[in-house]
C-alpha cells in the first residue's frame, strides 16, 4: 500500500497526477506506462474488452512497475465493483453515476465495514490468497480510492447533494458523454461543456473534493489542471500508440 499512501499525498498537496485509459489486453502496455513514469493507469471494463482474467494480469504489472492501477468498472454494480478490488486494483473508477444515491450505493459496494457492506472473502488476490492477516487485510481494504464518474445532465442536476455523499476520494468528470447529454456529442469544447465541467469543478472543489478528467491534447491537459483539476487522464494506450507510428510513418516518408 505504500505506492497509493505516495500517490495520496501527492494529491493531498495539491499535485497533478497523469495516467492514460488502458484498452489493450497486453500487460506489457501497462508496464511501458509504469517505467515511462505515469502516476496510474485506468483499466476500462466499460469500453475495452478486458474480462477479469486478463483483469489480474493488468494488476500485476501495475504493482511491478509501480504504477496506480485504478479500474473503471463496467457499471455500478455490487460484483462489478469488488471483483477489480478483490484482485488488488487500488481504485475503482464507476461510470455513469447519475444521483447521491447511487454515489452512497457505489461507496458501500467498494468498502468494507463500517464504512460499506463489501462482500468479504480473504481467499483473494489483494489478501495474498490467505497469507494476509484478515484484520489488516480489510483495514487496508478499506483505504482503496473509489473515484465516482459524472457525465450527464442528471448527474449536473444532483452535484449539489452528489458532492455532500461521505467516502467519495475524487470525482471523475467525463467530457465525451457529457457533451453527449448536454445535446453537442463530441463537442467537448462547447462552450456549454466547459461551463457545466467548471460548475462541476468548483463544487467539488469547495467541498475538498479532488477531481479528474480526461484529455486528449496537452492544451487541454493545462486548462483543466489550472482550472484545479488534479487527476488528469491524458488519452488512450491504443491511441498514444497510433500517434506515435503515424508521425514515425510521417517522418520516415520524409527520407
Amino acid at each position: 500500500m505504500e505506492i497509493l499512501e505516495k500517490f495520496k499525498k501527492k494529491l493531498n498537496e495539491g499535485k497533478p497526477v497523469y495516467g492514460p485509459f488502458m484498452i489493450s489486453t497486453d500487460p506489457a502496455f501497462v508496464e511501458v506506462a509504469g517505467y515511462s513514469g505515469f502516476d496510474f493507469v485506468i483499466l476500462d471494463m466499460e469500453h475495452g474488452p478486458t474480462g477479469f482474467v486478463e483483469l489480474q494480469n493488468l494488476i500485476r504489472a501495475a504493482h511491478i512497475s509501480n504504477i496506480i492501477p485504478i479500474v473503471r468498472t463496467s457499471d455500478s454494480d455490487e460484483v462489478s465493483i469488488s471483483k477489480p478490488l478483490d484482485l488488488g486494483a487500488l481504485g475503482v473508477q464507476i461510470p455513469q453515476v447519475t444521483s447521491a444515491a447511487m454515489a452512497r450505493a457505489c461507496i458501500k459496494a467498494a468498502r468494507f465495514f463500517p464504512t460499506g457492506e463489501r462482500g468479504m472473502c480473504g481467499f483473494v488476490r489483494a489478501a495474498r490468497y490467505s497469507s494476509m492477516g484478515l484484520d489488516d487485510y480489510f483495514r487496508e481494504a478499506n483505504d482503496i480510492m473509489v473515484i465516482i464518474q459524472l457525465e450527464g445532465q442528471e448527474a449536473i442536476q444532483d452535484i449539489d447533494n452528489i458532492i455532500m455523499v461521505e467516502g467519495i476520494d475524487i470525482i471523475f468528470i467525463g467530457p465525451y458523454d457529457l457533451s453527449q447529454s448536454l445535446g453537442f456529442p463530441g463537442q467537448i469544447n462547447h462552450p456549454s461543456v466547459i461551463d457545466a465541467m467548471n460548475k462541476i469543478v468548483k463544487l467539488a472543489r469547495s467541498k475538498g473534493i479532488i477531481v479528474g478528467t480526461f484529455t486528449d491534447t496537452p492544451q487541454a491537459a493545462e486548462m483543466w489542471k489550472k482550472a484545479g483539476v488534479q487527476l488528469i487522464s491524458y488519452s488512450v494506450d491504443v491511441a498514444i500508440f497510433t500517434n506515435a507510428c503515424s508521425q514515425l510513418v510521417k517522418e520516415l516518408n520524409r527520407l
